[in-house]
């Protein structure tokens, strides 16, 4: 009798767990919270990316410990390009609706060329910003750097675009993109903090 009402209890509580987790997914990815889910993800991951870049950086021995400050506008400024990015995808999916081979060249094309540009020049103006920056430094900084993250946006995002754009509903967008972004969130906070 005993292990029935433990298998039982066990049940239960499992099912109920899957229904909150299902309730949670429902309402974080539905319409009207998904930018607010979309900040967080791009918010968290920022910060995520820029604390192993400075444990790597520790352990090189570039760095003696760890700079929360650092970390906090990393995520800051992963916020201001996840709101960027959550209202760009929305527009490409409205202006190209469709997910033929032809149509998803041409998102990448345009995430490359219009897109990339953008959420670079976020970054750095975001970062400058929380950084207490002059205008000028801000734009030093972007020239001596900006290119870099270019660079490696060509590199990176094409292939992961055409996985984004092809098969992926336009809410989970941000999420992907995050999740493979934590890789260039690395790359992004190494270019950013160290001198040329």
């Amino acid at each position: 009798m005993l292990i029935l009402l433990r298998s039982a209890w066990k049940s239960l509580a499992r099912n109920n767990t899957v229904r909150v987790i299902k309730s949670l997914h429902s309402q974080a990815f539905s319409s009207k919270y998904l930018l607010f889910t979309n900040m967080g993800i791009s918010c968290v991951l920022g910060a995520v990316g820029d604390v192993l870049e400075q444990n790597y950086e520790i352990y090189a021995d570039e760095l003696k410990e760890w700079n929360p400050i650092r970390s906090l506008h990393m995520g800051i400024s992963g916020l201001s390009v996840g709101v960027v990015c959550h209202y760009w995808y929305q527009y490409l999916d409205t202006r190209l609706p469709n997910r033929t081979f032809k149509v998803v060249l041409q998102k990448i094309f345009l995430d490359q060329v219009i897109g990339s540009p953008i959420y670079i020049t976020c970054f750095f103006i975001t970062m400058g910003l929380l950084e207490k920056k002059a205008n000028r430094e801000i734009w030093d900084e972007m020239r001596e750097k900006a290119w870099k993250l270019y660079v490696a946006e060509w590199v990176v995002w094409p292939v992961a675009q055409f996985v984004n754009f092809y098969w992926l509903p336009t809410r989970y967008r941000i999420i992907y993109d995050n999740i493979v972004s934590l890789g260039y969130d690395v790359f992004t906070s190494h270019v950013k903090h160290t001198n040329s």
